[in-house]
């Protein structure tokens, strides 16, 4: 790897802005896909005392567009990649604990990847799933 593209796979795994705000911590990242995770607080919580969809929607976002651009970095393909469509599907209520958040790639093409999410409780149990649709931009 070349000196350029590990400083732009060190920036992307750093946890700045939304990610930031929300406690999103990315472990590892590469071009196969991350890790990380999100302590649940009281933050996090809609009206009724558990976890907003939109922060799983936004961790699955995140994790993708990491992902994403990890792998058209690594594959020379080069310039980043954007979020162009988010379908999240909310499968159990969280109120507290640690939420892992893993994905995995279904397709990484020249213009387009699709990314699948995964966000588990600390047993293990599905909590949310996402498929995110990302563009490959050429910078």
């Amino acid at each position: 790897m070349t000196e350029h593209l590990d400083e732009a796979l060190a920036q992307a795994k750093k946890t700045t802005g939304l990610d930031e705000l929300l406690g999103f911590v990315v472990d590892t990242a590469s071009g196969d896909g991350i890790t990380g995770s999100l302590t649940i607080t009281p933050d996090h919580h809609q009206p009724f005392g558990i976890v907003h969809g939109g922060t799983y929607c936004a961790l699955a976002e995140s994790a993708a567009s990491i992902s994403a651009f990890c792998w058209v970095r690594e594959t020379g393909i080069g310039g980043t990649a954007v979020g162009v469509n988010n379908s999240t599907d909310f499968l159990r209520s969280v109120s507290d604990g640690v939420i892992t958040v893993s994905t995995t790639a279904i397709h990484r093409g020249r213009r387009q990847q699709l990314w699948q999410v995964d966000m588990v409780d600390e047993q293990g149990r599905l909590v949310a799933q996402s498929r995110v649709r990302m563009q490959n931009i050429a910078m």
